[in-house]
């Protein structure tokens, strides 16, 4: 019996949809272009997968323009959120705490993202006074 298949964005997906936030509506040809420079995949590669995106619900086509002219379904912080919700559920038994941890033990974070986090974390802790 074939998997259903995931909700979750697999990595080629993800490259697709950050191509599509940055660029916005865009063609397939101009998908593949800019994936070309990362990636090596055929153009008829690109198509499929996009045709399967629009199919899980993660792309929309515009049906009407020739050529079909495609956009991400969600905006990228919403998508951003899902699979965040997802990876802490999954991977971190639903444990916030243990992913920022893991994320500040692995020591990819930089002085300003640390300054921007601590000035979050002071506004959230002002918030609940």
């Amino acid at each position: 019996m074939p998997r259903k298949p995931s909700a979750q964005p697999n990595d080629v997906e993800l490259s697709i949809l950050k191509a599509l936030w940055e660029k916005g509506p865009s063609t397939v040809r101009e998908v593949h272009d800019a994936l070309s420079t990362n990636r090596d995949a055929g153009y008829t590669s690109t198509s499929k997968m996009m045709q399967v995106m629009c199919d899980k619900g993660l792309l929309e086509r515009d049906e009407a323009a020739r050529p079909q002219v495609y956009r991400p379904a969600e905006p990228e912080a919403q998508t951003q959120k899902q699979i965040l919700k997802h990876l802490i559920s999954h991977v971190f038994g639903g444990s916030t705490r243990k992913l920022v941890l893991r994320a500040v033990e692995s020591g990819k974070i930089k002085p300003q993202e640390r300054e921007q986090i601590a000035k979050l974390l002071e506004k959230l802790e002002g918030d609940e006074t």
